[in-house]
């Protein structure tokens, strides 16, 4: 759970910095920006996989290219739910959901980073106690 709303206020952070990066965006607040990223997190999890798989052949022939054109699609439909959020134009729409891309990525390496990090030193302590009540 703790990793989820991690992943959300990450992303709501990034929405927040795209208008001053991209000409074209705008969020208006911060509450705004936690609306869009949970709007969008659902259509990654409802719609994509449907997208996916109606343009695979595009998909394929691109090496996976094309999915950073389904994720500006639904960067474009995000403002039909949410009032507050504009995205001006498709290629508005691209840059933000390369720049959002980037910054999930970046966030579930951090968050990898530390579950391995709390594995391994879990697992260390476990071999420690082993060690000294045998």
């Amino acid at each position: 759970m703790q990793r989820m709303l991690f992943k959300w206020l990450v992303m709501s952070l990034a929405l927040l910095a795209i208008p001053q990066l991209v000409g074209g965006v705008s969020v208006e607040n911060f509450s705004t920006a936690l609306a869009v990223a949970a709007v969008l997190a659902v259509m990654n999890v409802v719609l994509k996989p449907i997208l996916i798989l109606l343009t695979l052949p595009l998909t394929v022939l691109s090496l996976g290219l094309f999915i950073f054109v389904l994720n500006a699609f639904m960067m474009q439909l995000a403002p039909f739910f949410v009032s507050g959020f504009r995205v001006d134009s498709f290629k508005s729409a691209f840059i933000s959901s390369l720049i959002i891309s980037l910054v999930s990525w970046v966030a579930n390496v951090f968050d990898e980073q530390k579950v391995r990090w709390r594995i391994s030193s879990g697992r260390r302590r476990e071999g420690a106690d082993q060690r000294f009540t045998e």
